[in-house]
């Protein structure tokens, strides 16, 4: 084989691995569905987050919240804020997001990170948008959101069995002082 063809045999390798590791970052954990009859409109502004399973992008954070706005092109901009107590910093990161398929479907891909998406599903929604339960590509990754920066105990106690249910690891989940 000439070695053209090989080069470009390994960057069509390449690519289409390149491809798959970061489709795999838009799914969904196994077993789990996004909500159906999502309404964009609805879910726009702001939003309190409530509980979340810990990861270093938040680490340390409190009164986080998350904001979302509709972009000229149709996307969505989610701008994240929280407080670094220890600091006495605001931390804020500004990113897109867009629907992965389905604008009905509440399943969605953000990027903070110019080409590099992840997957913000929507696996639970309050009928009138007032609470959320948002997970990633994985059960590592699990929010809870309020519209609210207090959530009714015995709505966040259900929130949390669900969440227990799909298999995420409650027990370690950090509710996050507003």
């Amino acid at each position: 084989m000439p070695k053209s063809t090989g080069r470009i045999s390994i960057r069509l390798l390449a690519t289409s691995l390149v491809g798959l590791l970061l489709g795999g970052c838009i799914g969904l954990p196994d077993g789990l569905e996004a909500v159906k009859g999502f309404r964009l409109e609805s879910y726009l502004g702001t939003w309190y987050e409530i509980a979340r399973l810990d990861h270093s992008f938040e680490r340390g954070l409190s009164r986080v919240t998350a904001e979302y706005r509709r972009r000229d092109n149709g996307g969505v901009q989610v701008v994240n804020r929280g407080f670094n107590a220890q600091t006495g910093q605001w931390k804020q990161a500004t990113g897109r997001a867009s629907f992965v398929a389905d604008p009905q479907l509440g399943q969605l891909k953000v990027s903070f990170f110019g080409p590099f998406y992840a997957g913000y599903n929507i696996i639970a929604l309050d009928p009138n948008y007032q609470w959320a339960l948002v997970c990633g590509p994985s059960h590592d990754y699990l929010w809870i959101l309020a519209r609210q920066p207090q959530l009714n105990q015995q709505v966040l106690a259900t929130l949390i069995k669900k969440a227990k249910e799909f298999g995420f690891s409650t027990e370690k989940l950090i509710m996050v002082q507003q």
